[in-house]
């Protein structure tokens, strides 16, 4: 889906209180090879969170490189791994080639993993969970561990003052952004 139908689906669902406020924002810089830019989310015009595509891709190799370096982390393969690479790689590649194979892409997994939990997070990640919060149910969204999920649930006109209140144990458990947001929220609707 076109990044300006997706803003104009996000941005119906914002309440009321913030609308016009909050805004979902995308760059793309055309000369640029990857076409790189970055995804940020605004609050009275102020740029409030970033999403940098440059950014969490060099994060991500230097993570990974360091998973690879560091010998006390030890990153497990489980043979249905192996075997799966072997269906889709085909049956000509040694096991023990297999197995690093593997393990390269498990490391991999575990840098996106770490990278996501340190926050840095791409544009990418912003889209997708952009989709993932267009088809699935506020519920979902708010209770999961995804940061951006949780932001967009939190502004979102479905949410009201009786789930805020629920709410306020559980986000103090979660990223200083959410809680900002929760806090933009409950200012809004008098909490």
């Amino acid at each position: 889906m076109a990044w300006s139908k997706t803003k104009q689906q996000l941005e119906s669902f914002i309440c009321d209180g913030l609308k016009g406020r909050v805004e979902y924002r995308s760059t793309a810089y055309k000369y640029a090879p990857d076409k790189s830019g970055k995804c940020y989310i605004t609050v009275d015009k102020k740029e409030v969170f970033a999403m940098s595509e440059a950014k969490s891709v060099v994060t991500w190799y230097k993570l990974e490189q360091e998973i690879k370096k560091d010998s006390s982390i030890q990153v497990e393969v489980t043979e249905d791994e192996i075997q799966a690479i072997r269906k889709e790689l085909g049956d000509t590649i040694p096991t023990d080639r297999l197995e690093v194979i593997a393990k390269n892409r498990r490391q991999s997994e575990v840098a996106k993993q770490i990278m996501t939990a340190q926050s840095v997070l791409g544009k990418s990640d912003f889209y997708q969970a952009a989709n993932t919060f267009l088809s699935s149910s506020i519920d979902n969204c708010m209770n999961g561990n995804d940061i951006i999920l949780n932001i967009l649930a939190l502004v979102d006109r479905r949410v009201g003052k009786k789930r805020l209140r629920d709410l306020r144990c559980r986000i103090q458990m979660k990223h200083p952004i959410v809680q900002y947001f929760y806090q933009l929220r409950c200012e809004v609707e008098g909490i």
